[in-house]
């Protein structure tokens, strides 16, 4: 069941650059990326020649990272590397390990955060690290908050749209209000608005997460497959 009908999910960002997020893209011969400020993530085709890497180059700017994502193509050698991280894509198997469906946490104080709340979630960003997430990054989907007393305390939103699926992602919640159930509740809002309209949850953790692996796990989600995620500087 784990792996039916997900081959668009070998290529995550690619396929959502060329259908859902074409608006957000920008592409220079068969090079993609997200425009400044939305994400880092860039795509080739399989197998890229060294003229598809150049074009990548060029499209980027000298200097520049190239955040490569999960994608296994291996740069020029003039190609710095900056970072590799070992990490997990899991996809919603339909219920959690209770045998409820994860959409079932509740919704209860969750909220729609909309382009007034991004220095907020900049800020909530800074302080619980739960990766990548630039002024821009909202306009890749929907995002869901948690408040309390007014304050952002937690959130989590829709990031890559490759066809059939949603990626749940930015899944965090502030230091002093951990251990409330927040995540669950934000995860589990999401699942619901993702399988509404006919798509499929999957999503992206880092391996070295075991807390948030098995967060997941209860909620429903199944390991598709090991990937390890690669930024090179372009030369």
């Amino acid at each position: 069941m784990v792996n039916r009908g997900a081959a668009a999910l070998d290529d995550p960002v690619g396929a959502s650059l060329l259908g859902h997020h074409a608006h957000l893209a920008r592409r220079l011969g068969r090079a993609a990326a997200y425009l400044p400020g939305v994400a880092t993530f860039a795509a080739v085709t399989a197998g890229p020649d060294a003229s598809e890497w150049a074009d990548l180059g060029r499209l980027l700017g000298r200097g520049q990272v190239a955040d490569m994502f999960s994608s296994p193509a291996t740069p020029p050698p003039d190609w710095e590397p900056v970072f590799v991280l070992e990490g997990r894509q899991m996809i919603w198997s339909g219920g959690g390990r209770s045998g409820r469906p994860s959409a079932g946490t509740g919704t209860t104080g969750v909220v729609e955060l909309g382009a007034d709340s991004v220095p907020e979630m900049l800020g909530l960003v800074g302080r619980a690290r739960p990766g990548p997430f630039w002024p821009r990054t909202r306009e890749l989907g929907t995002y869901l908050g948690v408040r309390d007393h007014g304050r952002l305390v937690a959130m989590a939103g829709e990031r890559l749209r490759p066809p059939g699926w949603t990626e749940i992602s930015a899944v965090c919640t502030a230091p002093e209000a951990r251990g409330r159930g927040h995540a669950a509740r934000l995860v589990g809002a999401l699942v619901a608005r993702i399988t509404a309209r006919g798509e499929r949850p999957f999503l992206h953790v880092a391996e070295a997460n075991s807390g948030a692996i098995a967060l997941y796990e209860r909620l429903g989600f199944e390991t598709r497959k090991q990937v390890t995620f690669r930024g090179f500087r372009t030369p």
